[in-house]
């Protein structure tokens, strides 16, 4: 088994900060800074060094925490085999999401796992997709369903995670129902070029997707009104004060004179949306009845969300 007390020290170098160590693995962060410091003199070596208020890595523990990821790999598998062998399901099954993914795939797949398999513990995180990746390290969580343009690391590039593409995920253009091209076909985004346009707050992941929509096209959208939230975008569609973008996958249950249309053309906006498990941990059985059942549902949703809310 791996030592929970390495496990710690990998969550500590994601993260930076033994606060959040704590918050992440469910420590308190007196039992944080102690497992540390057993970790160090069990292995007779200087792994953390103070760093103003707080604690740096040293370069031992950088090459420690690097080296490490082939262990954790290669002790996932081993687990994700014998489970194969033994035809076993862990007692416990953690995942975690952004908002949009929680409530339109994981809250699926939980009520799944729950009736098919009473026995296993299920629990769902919504998170943003940096800390559901901090939440892998940290065993919180076995799954995470994350934006790939909104992970503050590359998953695709980073030992510690596999990627499995779930779905590419189109914006559609929500707009009020009596506005001119509600209850059309597909419309591009050269013939809204000139609408009084609602989207996020400048510097986030969505923002900049809008604005490289329109950018690749050579045009510049008139931003009116600034909303994080989808349903705040969504209430000022319907209020008339403007139009906006949402992806299939957010359903517009609830919302009244709002309309959502296709929107046509090779550069039509899409966010790539990946599910991400530890290295070595993907041929669980848990894992993979799990991924095959976001895959079927995440298709099920952007083939029938159009006609659903018609």
């Amino acid at each position: 088994m791996i030592d929970s007390r390495l496990l710690t020290l990998r969550t500590f170098a994601s993260c930076g900060t033994v606060s959040t160590t704590a918050e992440l693995t469910g420590y308190s962060p007196s039992a944080v800074s102690a497992q540390l410091r057993e970790l160090q003199r069990s292995l007779d070596m200087q792994l953390l060094v103070k760093d103003g208020r707080g604690l740096r890595l040293t370069a031992a523990g950088r090459y420690l925490v690097k080296r490490s990821d082939t262990l954790i790999a290669e002790w996932e598998s081993i687990k994700a085999a014998a489970l194969r062998a033994g035809d076993q399901t862990p007692t416990h099954f953690g995942m975690g999401g952004f908002s949009t993914a929680a409530s339109n795939l994981l809250a699926p797949l939980a009520a799944h796992v729950k009736r098919e398999r009473p026995g296993v513990q299920v629990h769902v995180l919504e998170a943003s997709p940096a800390r559901c990746l901090d939440l892998l390290v940290a065993e919180r969580i076995d799954l995470a369903v994350v934006v790939a343009s909104q992970a503050e690391v590359d998953v695709d590039g980073d030992p510690r995670f596999e990627q499995i593409s779930l779905l590419n995920d189109p914006l559609d253009v929500i707009v009020p129902a009596d506005h001119a091209v509600a209850g059309n076909g597909p419309v591009t985004l050269e013939e809204l070029s000139g609408e009084e346009w609602i989207t996020d707050v400048p510097g986030t992941p969505y923002h900049d997707l809008f604005t490289a929509a329109f950018s690749a096209l050579g045009l510049t959208p008139r931003v009116s009104h600034e909303a994080a939230e989808w349903d705040t975008s969504t209430a000022l569609v319907e209020a008339g004060l403007g139009i906006g973008l949402v992806p299939r996958l957010a359903s517009l249950e609830g919302a009244r004179n709002v309309v959502r249309v296709r929107i046509a053309g090779q550069r039509r906006p899409t966010r790539k949306i990946v599910a991400a498990v530890r290295s070595g941990s993907a041929g669980s059985p848990l894992i993979t009845e799990s991924l095959a059942y976001l895959r079927a549902t995440a298709q099920e949703i952007l083939a029938s969300r159009l006609d659903d809310e018609s």
